[in-house]
């Protein structure tokens, strides 16, 4: 069974009822700290959130790919990405939450 995805919504429900910040003061700090995280990104710096993680901006070099249905050499562009290490806290909080699901 799959469990219920987190969307912008519930969080901004989740400041209204847990810091009583109306509606639309909620919806309107999301967004700023997204967009805040966004323009971080997109200037390719690093964005480092004590004890949640990292998100950095990686540079990929032009490669040749294979389609894998058909063998097909494709080219692959050179491109960046951004990539998402995990604090150890967060780590430690998600393994802790399997092991209690696991043995519940």
């Amino acid at each position: 069974m799959q469990e219920k995805t987190l969307t912008r919504a519930d969080i901004v429900d989740a400041l209204v009822a847990k810091v009583g910040l109306t509606k639309q003061d909620s919806s309107d700090f999301l967004e700023r700290v997204l967009e805040l995280v966004c323009l971080e990104l997109e200037a390719q710096k690093d964005v480092k959130l004590a004890r949640f993680g990292n998100f950095v901006v990686r540079s990929k070099r032009a490669r040749t790919g294979r389609n894998p249905k058909t063998g097909q050499e494709a080219p692959i562009t050179a491109r960046r990405v951004v990539s998402f290490k995990p604090s150890p806290l967060l780590r430690q909080r998600v393994e802790k939450s399997q092991i209690e699901r696991v043995g519940a």
